[in-house]
């Protein structure tokens, strides 16, 4: 049995790490840091030590989450940075010491829509918000120092020192890069960015309208204006949330509380003469939904819905405007992108210059410190905070 301190040769990869981890026992109570065992990886599994981790609001979702498909104890976490420890056998694109980026998403490379140019939706690990591995139904690798089955969290868990993941749900990078930065691609920037670049396809001098500028929605200005649009319209219901957003791109903003008697559909119509070209839902509200597809231009627009509501959540719409005025409304997992093609390119974009990863992190703190992490973000006073592993 090894400590933290492994080196992964081949003698220590078969055998369980004790370490460090923020385990999650009970919805919205602290998350308490434990000593756990973390099993040698599978075959077609790979064995990380996390570099450093960054916070989501899906943690916080998850986290406070007291019906299916939560469930306790679990390790949460998915936006992180690491460097392969130990491989399974069959995995052949990693070897012990490359970093990479673990993602929620799968990119097998092997089924129908992974060759695709269509979709970022693997059909051989369909996503679904699962407790195990994703070969190995009812298979966690991380216990407790009693025995305890700790379950898993979007196939990542980066919420300790180590994790297993599947090599379909990691992606080398260069290990050159900022950990700090490039650990946002893992999730959050990654998805509002290329939910502008790749699933609504922003046009130069195009009118974007985003609905909730938290750090998802900021990574849709961004990505919006990367793309070159010309108006980049916030809503939110924090006036302060306009300033933070001219730094990524917004250049108009409304305040959806001091509408008065008029929808926020109603004023985005009369501020763009008849509706958005691109609109974001970034907040996880099937209502929202509806006023975005309602300020979406008639016979081009497009809506694209980000956010995560609650489990049954419906979305109704009105069949006349569904079928008169031609507009689209599409989902966005991650943004849309292929992790293993996409995240290397916006990591170049990063190296150029053109996106701009230092200013979503706006906090550092020790992995000790996650509990106060969780309560800036709660409290919406960070974008981004990164939690330093050792």
């Amino acid at each position: 049995m090894e400590n933290g301190n492994s080196s992964g040769d081949n003698k220590s990869s078969r055998k369980p790490i004790r370490c460090k981890a923020a385990v999650s026992r009970k919805a919205g109570e602290p998350l308490v840091m434990e000593e756990i065992m973390v099993a040698p990886p599978q075959p077609y599994e790979v064995r990380i030590r996390i570099i450093c981790t960054a916070l989501c609001h899906s943690d916080v979702t998850f986290w406070k989450l007291q019906v299916p498909p939560a469930c306790f104890p679990r390790i949460l976490g998915h936006e992180a940075i690491g460097v392969v420890e130990s491989v399974g056998e069959n995995v052949k694109e990693v070897v012990e010491g490359d970093t990479v980026l673990p993602t929620f998403m799968p990119d097998c490379g092997d089924c129908v829509d992974c060759k695709s140019h269509k979709s970022n939706l693997c059909s051989k690990f369909p996503f679904k918000v699962s407790p195990w591995m994703p070969r190995y139904e009812n298979s966690s690798r991380f216990t407790d120092l009693n025995g305890q089955t700790l379950f898993h969290f979007l196939n990542v868990s980066s919420f300790s020192e180590y994790t297993v993941l599947d090599v379909a749900n990691v992606v080398k990078i260069d290990s050159s890069i900022p950990p700090s930065r490039a650990c946002l691609l893992s999730c959050g920037v990654s998805t509002g960015v290329g939910a502008a670049w790749e699933t609504a396809k922003v046009e130069q001098g195009s009118t974007v309208v985003i609905f909730g500028l938290g750090s998802i929605g900021l990574a849709v200005a961004e990505g919006a204006r990367l793309c070159g649009a010309s108006r980049i319209i916030g809503v939110d219901i924090n006036p302060a949330k306009f300033q933070v957003g001219q730094n990524f791109g917004i250049t108009e903003f409304v305040n959806s509380m001091t509408c008065e008697k008029k929808s926020v559909s109603e004023v985005i119509n009369e501020m763009t003469g008849g509706g958005a070209d691109y609109c974001f839902e970034c907040v996880g509200s099937s209502s929202l939904v509806q006023e975005a597809y309602a300020c979406c231009r008639q016979g081009w627009g497009k809506t694209i819905t980000l956010g995560v509501d609650k489990p049954g959540s419906q979305i109704c719409l009105d069949s006349f405007d569904v079928l008169h005025h031609g507009k689209i409304l599409m989902g966005s997992l991650f943004g849309g992108l292929k992790a293993k093609t996409h995240i290397p390119l916006l990591l170049k974009r990063y190296l150029s210059n053109e996106l701009e990863l230092d200013k979503f992190v706006t906090h550092e703190m020790k992995f000790e410190e996650i509990n106060d992490a969780f309560q800036l973000l709660l409290e919406g006073k960070c974008i981004r905070c990164v939690l330093w592993m050792g």
